[in-house]
């Protein structure tokens, strides 16, 4: 699990990194965390970081970079880690990428948790964190009269900047800084957005849907495979039926009636039946040669004669001639 959380001063980012951390046994790395820390432990790169600090400057990307790096070459985050308040803007985002993946640790899934402003000023406000353990709580949720920590008893504390005057600069600042990492993590298609707003569980119900969807191994997760399509090949083949090709006579003549009859196909079905009715008229003929045939057809053809008639009549011009 190599997640990093997104979202503005008051969305729950540091309470929902909590929970991943204990419920999946990853580190919680936090920024502002791992500079408090190296300048208590007097590291190198915290004596750094005071010096910058001290001077009223902002510590240097490469220096955030640096325990951060550092902090992932533990042995509690072979197994992943959660980024909690970095990168926080373009040009750290496209460092940080090119650290984990030197180290071979990229990132699998960015989390944006989505709250109202009203809300966030409200949660803000009411913001408060255990010095000892770095719990946070807020005393909106918390049970009536508590102030010490749940774990350690230690009295709970309001950070500096949690007054509504700051709050305010900071939602700006995270607006002009932060914003446009969602859209740099959306088309890189890591993004996945959270609504951070509703009871905690809830949240956090959201945001394990959300990375566990990224983070399975593909031989973990049962997919239902939709029925697989006939290939080509593998097509059943329809016998064809067997046309004949028109003629050269019967194409022409085919092209000159659909010329004829324009882009309607009824017209020239109707031109061609006018054509097979007209030929089929009777031509008439002149009336000379009709009378003629009529006379010929009107005369009466004389009986033949009997085969004894025949032969009286031989006999009788036989004897004429002698």
């Amino acid at each position: 699990m190599r997640i990093v959380l997104l979202g503005a001063p008051g969305s729950g980012k540091g309470t929902q990194a909590q929970k991943l951390q204990a419920k999946y046994n990853v580190p919680q790395v936090s920024s502002g965390d791992l500079l408090r820390d190296a300048v208590a432990r007097g590291t190198e790169l915290g004596l750094k970081a005071k010096a910058v600090m001290d001077s009223g400057q902002l510590v240097s990307d490469d220096i955030v970079l640096g325990l951060i790096r550092d902090r992932l070459s533990r042995p509690d985050a072979v197994n992943g880690f959660v980024l909690d308040g970095f990168p926080r803007n373009i040009e750290q985002a496209n460092a940080l990428t090119e650290m984990l993946d030197a180290l071979g640790q990229p990132i699998e899934a960015v989390l944006l948790l989505e709250v109202q402003r009203e809300t966030l000023i409200k949660r803000l406000a009411g913001r408060r964190v255990c010095p000892k353990c770095g719990t946070v709580y807020n005393v909106n949720t918390m049970a009536p009269g508590a102030t010490g920590c749940a774990k350690d008893g230690t009295e709970l504390q309001q950070r500096p900047d949690d007054n509504e005057e700051v709050i305010a600069k900071r939602l700006e600042v995270y607006e002009r800084q932060t914003r446009p990492l969602v859209e740099h993590y959306s088309k890189l298609g890591l993004l996945r957005i959270i609504a951070g707003e509703g009871e905690l569980d809830e949240v956090f119900e959201r945001m394990e849907s959300a990375a566990l969807a990224k983070l399975v191994p593909a031989d973990k997760v049962s997919v239902r495979k939709a029925p697989r399509k006939p290939s080509k090949a593998n097509k059943p083949r329809v016998a064809a039926k067997s046309v004949k090709a028109p003629t050269k006579k019967q194409s022409a003549k085919k092209k000159r009636s659909q010329k004829k009859a324009g882009s309607k196909p009824h017209k020239a079905a109707k031109q061609a039946r006018s054509k097979k009715k007209a030929s089929k008229k009777v031509v008439k003929k002149p009336a000379k040669v009709l009378a003629k045939k009529a006379g010929k057809k009107g005369a009466k053809r004389a009986p033949r004669k009997s085969a004894k008639q025949r032969t009286t009549k031989k006999k009788t011009k036989a004897r004429a001639k002698k």
